[in-house]
């Protein structure tokens, strides 16, 4: 692999961003660490349990012609990490069985229908990633049906016991050192230990294969999509992920991004989260992930162009689905408050379209600054499914663990879960989950008004945004930076397509200082005023949250506020 050492000076690291880093735990001493791109300073990734019999079972295949199939969950982590590990197969001129679940038939997980369809193709060794960990019964069926399994996952484990299959590689296993950097990986970078353990044991047989290096742009994408804890070990392998996508050579992840994005020295992870991310997974939200899939292993041009446009077109009739779906959901929260605190917005609709309902329970906690529990019906008319998020820093994993005697499936982490249930379970969950969070301090299971620096107007210039590049990537465990100034006026304002705002702000005390602003969806936000009541009560001043972008156009870089709130007093 590629590896690239620090380039930076602390001694010259600007004292907003230096600030910044000590909040986050990265003191003096630990600037290094952050900033590092050394992949040598990388803990050994290929150290986790079954891991050596899982590389010794793949290499074993390959020399027996065995046929290896891939079976991986069909939100963004599942697809890069089947996309992964089908260029990593390519590479060594071995071709595999792609497989992946619809959401709306088989759902989460891998199950027996899947072992049933990987022997109809001649499968003879199935490799699950970004899922597994809790489908014992799948285990003990492809045991019975003579296949091997191996399951490669990142998920809790917390099933009764591991499940029996061939080899099982997760480093959340139980049984792994509960203090283990890897710990953090997504089910992606579990996929790529995999490759990498697979190459060393060839490279020790005297095989040598081809600088995994690139697999990388699917680790970066991946980690950022599906919110892994982006710890030194994670930053360090996106990094060098989004470092590799402006001059790409895999024609799928080229399609994502404009000329002017590939002059760029590196993506910007708000890219990846915002734009890619919501691509990957339209196809996977309303009907089935293939499309998706077949982008990403797509060796023309010309085929993964018709796959993107697939999933444009996908993504804004998810956006349509969405938008309904959320404005149902926030009346029914709005409808049910009365008057007593608003712990927790659990809402329920027959109708509403599952493929949506987790990005609506996000947009319920950024609205309401609570966590949220969407429900819909599945299949079986008695049983609803939900998908769950958390708000601030509540476990809200531990907290539906306490109501698990209610549900029939239940998976997920601290952040998201998702659960199902008989509907007639409704108001007994509904009333127990009020209850436990009722005994938790608000300030542990609320969105907070939280900030990372105080800034004044006059902070703001080329020289900082620059250097809030360096702490790329943004995303869990290292957000993008919000900053809180009270030396702004609003100059001017603009509404756009009825619902977003463009700002134009001044220095208080010197009006020909100008800066602009943009709020995405502001209009009718809950709790928020107007533009014009914001404009009209300023002269007591204004407190803006806001992080720090550029506004790229025509070849032009403008300094923007990303605004996320603005108070008068």
């Amino acid at each position: 692999m590629a590896i690239t050492t620090n380039t930076h000076n602390t001694e010259t690291i600007h004292p907003v961003v230096k600030a910044l880093l000590d909040k986050r735990g990265y003191s003096e001493d630990r600037l290094d660490e952050f900033f590092s791109w050394d992949l040598r300073q990388l803990p050994d990734l290929t150290n986790m349990k079954d891991m050596e019999k899982t590389a010794k079972r793949i290499i074993e295949a390959i020399d027996s012609g065995e046929k290896i199939g891939i079976y991986g969950d069909y939100d963004v982590d599942g697809t890069t990490s089947c996309a992964l590990f089908y260029q990593y197969f390519q590479m060594l001129d071995v071709e595999v069985e792609l497989f992946q679940p619809s959401r709306f038939v088989e759902g989460y997980g891998i199950h027996p229908s899947s072992v049933d369809n990987a022997l109809e193709k001649g499968v003879r060794l199935l490799i699950s990633v970004d899922c597994g960990i809790s489908n014992l019964e799948t285990a003990d069926y492809a045991k019975e049906k003579d296949l091997d399994l191996i399951i490669t996952d990142h998920h809790k484990d917390t099933k009764e016991h591991i499940p029996k299959a061939y080899a099982v590689v997760n480093p959340n296993r139980r049984d792994e050192p509960t203090d283990s950097p890897l710990k953090a990986l997504a089910g992606v970078g579990v996929a790529f230990a995999v490759c990498l353990k697979v190459k060393e044991l060839l490279a020790k047989n005297g095989i040598e294969t081809p600088s995994i290096y690139p697999l990388l742009q699917f680790v970066g994408i991946g980690t950022i999509c599906d919110m892994a804890p982006l710890n030194p070990m994670n930053m360090k392998l996106t990094r060098h992920g989004l470092k590799q996508i402006p001059t790409t050579s895999y024609a799928g992840i080229e399609c994502f991004f404009s000329d002017e994005d590939r002059n760029a020295p590196m993506i910007p992870s708000e890219k990846i989260s915002f734009y890619v991310g919501p691509l990957i997974n339209s196809k996977g939200r309303l009907d089935h992930p293939e499309k998706a899939l077949n982008l990403l292993i797509s060796k023309e041009h010309k085929e993964a162009f018709q796959y993107y446009s697939h999933l444009e077109i996908s993504n804004r009739e998810r956006k349509l689905i969405q938008a309904q779906v959320f404005e149902e959901a926030k009346k029914q929260v709005i409808g049910e408050m009365r008057g007593t605190e608003h712990l927790i917005s659990v809402v329920y609709s027959p109708d509403w379209h599952e493929g949506v309902i987790g990005i609506v329970a996000s947009k319920l906690v950024e609205t309401f600054g609570v966590p949220a529990v969407v429900f819909t019906d599945s299949e079986d008319k008695n049983i609803i499914k939900a998908s769950a998020r958390s708000a601030g820093d509540l476990d809200l994993f531990h907290n539906l663990k306490e109501c698990e005697e209610l549900f029939l499936k239940f998976g997920g982490h601290k952040a998201a879960a998702g659960l199902s249930m008989p509907k007639e379970n409704f108001t007994d969950f509904k009333n127990k989950i009020n209850m436990l969070l009722s005994q938790i301090p608000p300030i542990a299971r609320t969105k907070q008004d939280i900030f990372d620096a105080q800034i004044s107007f006059n902070d703001i210039d080329r020289a900082l945004l620059k250097q809030l590049d360096m702490l790329e990537p943004f995303g869990m465990g290292n957000a993008k930076p919000l900053f809180r100034m009270e030396d702004a006026r609003l100059d001017s304002y603009t509404i756009l397509k009825d619902v977003h705002v463009k700002w134009v702000f001044t220095h208080k005390d010197n009006p020909r200082i100008k800066i602009g602003g943009i709020s995405f969806n502001f209009i009718g936000k809950w709790g928020a005023q107007s533009p014009e009541e914001i404009f009209q009560a300023q002269s007591q001043g204004l407190t803006i949250y806001f992080g720090l972008g550029i506004n790229r156009f025509r070849g032009n870089e403008i300094i923007q506020l990303m605004v996320e709130k603005i108070y008068t007093p």
